[in-house]
């Protein structure tokens, strides 16, 4: 291997580097000059000098058209049409690169990602988004008067980029004159006004802010999202006048950076639920059939999922979006051909939707006039561009066909020779570069060829790494007559009449980095970790056991002057004898940090106040984990003392590796993939588990991990569970490789038994450098000649039997596994050390959160779906998890879409026969695959967009997780359709487990869906199957923080066990209701304070509470002073403080006889109770003669000193 990398390396290193070199001495904008100067037919279009025919066909390759719209956007404004979304975000980019002006002037307006009869609503950013390119198209504001023409948010659009499916789709008339909601520094709005207007424009009001579209107001705070922004806002009132505004981040409530003047807060839906809507809500109850639970909220002014399917019902007036357009707007339109066959497909399968969703919905019954949906319905896209025509819009195709020369006229050619018109025709002598795909060779001879001819070359890609890279590689093939321009530009183009060369990324490698219209969620910082109870909800008290939360209770103490509030949670236990009702524990919320939610798989039993049957399971399950803390222990021992091969720092050729990625990596991979790269640069074998969820590049790190050991002549193992997976991982490893020296086998049922024998004896050779395969590979005959990585795929998903010998491999060869179950933080802590880890949180850049619907079962829109998808030119898993009748289901399904090639997928089928289909299906020869949960884990079809599962109701919560993460690889829009049949009744729990997979849909929400599913699941992952029947009658989190425990007395047996402290005195320490209304809230802050372990956690908690409610309390100051007496108390080893009738009580001390001495001298009338370990000391809180009361701080000042006195 390192023979065949040094010329390479040598090559690349002896080459210039790029930014050591001027050569980024041009930008787009004066090349568009340069280009108006040179080229007559672009100038006379670009500068509109001529009275062109309408429309008019102008040859302009996609390269160019960004430059056409940027170029004519300075004498009107401009509207391009392209066929796709996709398109959309690419020329959005591409014209700011060309735009002399403010990015702001260009504009997307953005299509649905739902059809119009579809029960499922677009997101909430694409709505928000649209709101506001129709504010600014009718009501457009600029110059510095206007007080929001300041920050550009209503400024007049110059250049509109639409897809032809934002066009054609009829929007509700007046959506433009919706008055904004803008929230401005020094303007007055009372809370109460802001609350409703938000509530008008469909945010949902929350308890604390997290997604998009919710506001929570809190006193005279609000927090909103809107979902155009980056990060949510929290609004700061002082009276009615807006005081401040601050960006927070979501994930840990804090707010970062400057402040910002003014925020508008866009509607979230294009359906205004105004009473007039609710008054005809009303009337249509009943009328339309399956749409009365959704009318009836809307009818209550409640936004619900799919109203927007319902527009046509509920509005008068729709109208056509070029109604909205600048009449002095001159309309291009990116390849007419492809538009219309979008326009055509959008129709066709709208229809069908229609049918679908609503087809009985026009029987009108009981109404005086039938309804109607078809005026929603997507508008003929010729009929649109004839209606733009007749309104003197000029209409300009900008078409990828050059014009047949011959066509030509003497006049025209004596007119210009440099111009071609004819007719309706326009040559703007442009043309597209040709195709390099990487190869330098041709690059060196095109670009050497370009330059020779007197043309100025200038190469362009998205980032600044991979500009250097190519420039790098232009250089070192012997051209330096170049510029370079960092740019989004996708094409490029070569304009024959200006001489002028631009070379995009992709023209030179044939591949781009993306651009991307969804805002991706940042790493995680510290996350708010909500307590999350609910009355009802099972709870876990670490000395009293299982109980159920029945709620927060307010109860009344007597303090010295008078009473004061203090807040408990009441916990319901198993009464202590039968018939006799049920015991209750009243837990102070400074002992929040005993008590933890219980996860687990089935209901627990409650047990009894002081019984027996708790200490007796605490002590099983803390047995066992000790044996895990020991094994642990025992495993980092054998790897610390293990001094193994350290591998080499990165080489060229792996920056060559990285840089063919295809896609942008997320700021997670970057960071795991160099935790990975320092591991195995380290003497010590490399142990880390990656988790992230389905999806977010696990595999790509894997693959720089294998490349990095190749290269230092190591070989390399892949284990997966399944045979699929392996064959995947195959073709993943292989594509990746390719132009490089590895050899990339693979061994599962998929290879003979002839390949299988070569793969061996090339193991033992060290031909084959990296083998992918099941567990067979860890069979001990298989000899390898110098193994170095071992990659573990879903490692909890292998048997006993193949994880002890994994765990003796880990003491000799770097280990990385990866798993898509997520792996609880707490238990992340405790194995830090032991076990390196890594979160992958953040998803790929141009992914989609997958749209979900929830819904009865009907033929039809099953049809529909697959149609829609087929129309795509995409494929569809549908999922029916009964073997003996998925033949009947697949026939229906045939039935339902006749052109459509469906085939079935099961586990009990032959090998070759489900090899065979699955290979067909990766190939694209199948369109449906009805299957059972076989594809649950594993298959990787970006094609594969669209997801039905059938009879849902009866999946687990991380089963349809995990099903639903098979779409919505790739980068178009997937959509996922759990059904349940409506004519038998549905569990609770069934109901429960769909609402929730129906309500997390973002990106990365395996941290939120099915907690306890995943969760419990995850612990094999670290600590073993084993440990379930512990996990059970403990509670997950108990458990977890005894597995922290355990640990930590391993490495440090000299650690001293801190002791659980409580105070009880009579002062007014608690968290006023006034100041933080949610129970939820403020049991979150009431556990935060309990679990603080200094001064510094108690400075941090009143910062974020002053930051996210303002300022405390003086109730909650004393809260803060208990919590530090409760520190020193505690490094006492003190268990308890308590004022109970006219005595102070101190438990857990064993005074020396010195210290007894003194204190029977400062405090008169002590006592001391050995058995109990307890001290007496006369109260001095209450007035006595010749003595008034102490006052609250009084009291605390004093058992202040009565501690420093005990640490005498």
């Amino acid at each position: 291997m390192a023979d065949k990398y040094d010329s390479f390396a040598n090559k690349m290193l002896d080459s210039k580097d790029f930014k050591d070199s001027n050569i980024f001495d041009a930008s787009f904008e004066s090349i568009l000059k340069d280009i108006c100067k040179k080229n007559d037919s672009f100038k006379s279009l670009a500068l509109l000098e001529e009275d062109f025919s309408n429309p008019l066909n102008v040859y302009c390759p996609s390269g160019a058209r960004a430059a056409v719209a940027a170029a004519m956007a300075t004498k009107k404004p401009v509207v391009l049409v392209v066929p796709s979304g996709r398109d959309a975000l690419e020329s959005l980019e591409s014209i700011r690169d060309f735009y002399n002006g403010d990015p702001k002037d260009i504009a997307n307006l953005e299509a649905w990602e739902t059809l119009p009869h579809e029960r499922l609503s677009p997101r909430a950013d694409t709505v928000a988004s649209r709101m506001a390119v129709f504010r600014r198209l009718k009501h457009p504001q600029s110059g510095e008067d206007g007080k929001s023409g300041k920050s550009g948010m209503f400024s007049p659009i110059r250049v509109l980029v639409m897809p032809v499916r934002s066009l054609i789709q009829p929007v509700v008339k007046g959506l433009c004159n919706v008055e904004p909601l803008v929230f401005e520094c020094g303007n007055e709005i009372s809370i109460e006004l802001a609350t409703k207007r938000l509530v008008e424009n469909s945010y949902n009001r929350v308890e604390l802010v997290m997604n998009r579209a919710e506001f929570a107001v809190r006193g005279g705070i609000i927090d909103v999202f809107p979902p155009t922004m980056d990060h949510p806002v929290r609004i700061e009132f002082f009276g009615d006048e807006i005081d401040a505004i601050k960006q927070f981040h979501a994930s840990d409530q804090r707010t970062y950076g400057k402040n910002i003047n003014s925020v508008w807060a866009t509607p979230c839906r294009e359906l205004q639920l105004t009473k007039d809507i609710q008054k005809r809500a009303k009337s249509l109850i009943g009328k339309i059939p399956n749409a009365q639970d959704m009318l009836e909220s809307i009818a209550n002014a409640i936004p619900v999922e799919g109203m927007e399917s319902l527009i046509p019902a509920l509005v008068d007036n729709m109208e056509p979006v070029e109604n909205l357009l600048d009449k002095n707007a001159i309309i291009l339109v990116s390849d007419l051909e492809k538009c219309k066959r979008a326009a055509n497909d959008l129709v066709k399968t709208a229809n069908e939707f229609l049918a679908a969703s609503w087809h009985v919905a026009a029987s009108g019954k009981g109404a005086g006039a039938p309804i109607t949906f078809d005026k929603a319905s997507f508008l003929d896209f010729g009929s649109v561009l004839e209606n733009l025509e007749n309104n003197n819009h000029q209409v300009i195709n900008l078409n990828s066909f050059a014009i047949d020369k011959s066509l030509e006229t003497v006049d025209s050619k004596e007119e210009n020779e440099n111009k071609v018109v004819k007719n309706n025709y326009l040559d703007l002598c442009i043309k597209s570069p040709q195709e390099f795909r990487g190869d330098s060779e041709k690059i060196s001879s095109g670009i050497s060829g370009l330059i020779s001819n007197g043309y100025k070359v200038c190469i362009s890609a998205a980032s600044s790494g991979i500009l250097s890279r190519l420039a790098r590689a232009v250089r070192a093939s012997g051209v330096f007559d170049f510029s370079a321009v960092q740019s989004k530009i996708v094409d490029g183009f070569i304009d024959t009449q200006s001489k002028i060369a631009i070379l995009s990324e992709r023209d030179l490698t044939g591949k781009s980095s993306s651009a991307s219209g969804f805002k991706s969620p940042k790493r995680r910082k510290k996350e708010i970790d909500l307590l999350d109870l609910k009355p009802g909800d099972f709870v876990v008290h670490e000395q009293h056991g299982i109980g159920k939360f029945i709620g927060m209770r307010q109860r009344n103490v007597k303090t010295s002057n008078g009473e004061a509030t203090r807040e408990y949670l009441e916990i319901e236990y198993a009464p202590s004898k039968r018939n006799a009702p049920a015991d209750k524990l009243f837990i102070p919320t400074d002992q929040l940090d005993l008590v933890s939610k219980y996860i687990g798989a089935e209901i627990p039993k409650l047990n009894k106040l002081g019984g027996a049957d708790w200490a007796a399971t605490k002590e099983k399950a803390r047995k066992a984990v000790q044996e895990v803390a020991q094994d642990l222990i025992k495993l980092y021992s054998a790897r610390a003392s293990s001094s193994e091969f350290a591998f080499s720092a990165d080489t060229p050729w792996q920056k060559e590796l990285e840089d063919d990625f295809p896609y942008q990596e997320t700021p997670d991979q970057l960071t795991t993939i160099d935790e990975v790269k320092q591991d195995m640069q380290k003497p010590i074998p490399m142990d880390r588990l990656i988790c992230g969820d389905v999806g977010f590049g696990k595999t790509e790190i894997a693959v720089r991990a294998a490349f990095k050991a190749v290269q230092d002549g190591k070989q390399v193992v892949v284990l997966a569970p399944t045979t699929l997976l392996v064959q995947q991982h195959y073709e993943t490893f292989t594509n990746r490789f390719s132009g490089f020296p590895i050899t990339v086998a693979a061994m599962s049922r998929f290879q003979s038994e002839k390949e299988v024998n070569n793969t061996i004896k090339g193991l033992e050779s060290g031909e084959v450098d990296v083998v992918i395969g099941t567990h067979k590979l860890l069979n001990p005959n298989i000899k390898f000649k110098d193994l170095g990585l071992v990659i573990i795929d879903e490692e909890q998903r292998f048997g006993v039997e193949h994880k002890e010998t994994l765990k003796a491999l880990r003491t000799n060869v770097d280990v990385l596994s990866l798993s898509a179950t997520p792996i609880p933080r707490t238990l992340e802590m405790a194995v830090t050390g032991i076990r390196e880890m890594s979160t992958l949180a953040t998803p790929p850049e141009d992914r989609l959160p997958v749209l979900t619907y929830v819904g009865a079962y009907e033929d039809a829109q099953v049809a529909a779906c697959v149609k829609r998808e087929l129309l795509r030119g995409g494929q569809v898993f549908y999922v029916h998890n009964r073997v003996e009748d998925i033949s009947k289901v697949a026939t229906n399904i045939q039935k339902l879409v006749p052109d459509a090639r469906v085939a079935i997928a099961h586990g009990k089928m032959g090998e070759k026969q489900l090899d065979t289909i699955i290979r067909d299906f990766w190939h694209r020869d199948i369109d449906v695959l009805v299957c059972t949960t076989i594809i649950e884990t594993g298959l990787d079809i970006s094609n594969a967009n669209t997801l039905i599962v059938d009879h849902a109701d009866r999946f687990g919560l991380s089963q349809l997780h995990q099903l639903r993460g098979r779409v919505g690889r790739g980068r178009e829009r997937a959509y996922a359709y759990f059904l349940y049949d409506p004519s038998k009744p549905m569990t609770q729990q069934a109901h429960d487990r769909l609402a929730t997979i129906a309500q997390y849909t973002a990106l990365g929400s395996g941290f939120d869906v099915a907690m306890k599913d995943l969760e419990l699941r995850g612990t094999g992952n670290l600590l073993g199957n084993a440990q379930s029947g512990h996990i059970e009658g403990v509670g997950f989190d108990l458990y977890v923080r005894m597995v922290c425990e355990a640990v930590e007395k391993y490495k440090e047996p000299e650690h001293k066990e801190t002791v659980s402290t409580s105070i009880d005195l009579p002062v007014e320490a608690s968290i006023p209701v006034d100041y933080i209304d949610s129970d939820k809230l403020r049991l979150e802050a009431y556990r935060k304070l309990a679990s603080a372990n200094n001064n510094k956690d108690l400075q941090e908690l009143h910062d974020e509470l002053l930051d996210r409610f303002g300022e405390p309390p003086e109730a909650f100051s004393i809260l803060c002073d208990v919590a530090r007496l409760r520190f020193k108390a505690r490094d006492l080893g003190i268990t308890q403080i308590s004022s109970q009738g006219k005595s102070v009580r101190v438990i857990g001390l064993d005074p020396k006889e010195s210290l007894w001495m003194r204190l029977q001298r400062i405090y008169r009338g002590v006592k001391y109770r050995p058995l109990t370990h307890t001290l007496i000391i006369p109260s001095p809180f209450e007035s006595s003669l010749g003595t008034s009361a102490m006052s609250e701080r009084e009291i605390l000042d004093w058992v202040r000193q009565l501690l420093e006195d005990l640490a005498w």
